[in-house]
């Protein structure tokens, strides 16, 4: 149940997104790497469910730090002329995206498998 909350912000955010409006003038940059961070963190928060050792108290910490530091990172970037280093965000989120959900598919490939593997030996007896 608790892992339904994040999908849940995430609609609610989209909600408010497209109906609130007014983002039009925030640089895309900036709302780029904050849903790139935002959904980093969903994932990482459903790997460490998955793996039993999930912290809400890290988890929400997690969220916001995450965004606020990729959002700063395009700041300083703007700031100092350096308009590309939100690639820096961009390219350490995404890995981390591609490995927490291999890790994700791997548990669920390997739960499946496992159950059907227990399927067989209880039909060979």
């Amino acid at each position: 149940m608790i892992l339904l909350i994040p999908i849940l912000a995430l609609v609610i955010g989209g909600l408010l997104a497209f109906f609130v409006g007014g983002w039009e003038n925030i640089p895309r940059e900036y709302i780029g790497v904050a849903t790139l961070a935002g959904i980093d963190t969903v994932f990482g928060g459903l790997r460490a469910g998955l793996e039993g050792r999930f912290r809400n108290d890290l988890f929400m910490s997690g969220f916001f730090v995450n965004i606020l530091l990729a959002v700063g990172l395009v700041a300083l970037g703007f700031a100092i002329g350096v308009e590309e280093l939100y690639l820096a965000a961009v390219i350490t989120l995404g890995g981390r995206l591609f490995l927490n959900l291999s890790l994700i598919r791997r548990h669920y490939i390997t739960k499946i498998t496992d159950a059907m593997a227990r399927k067989k030996l209880e039909v060979g007896r």
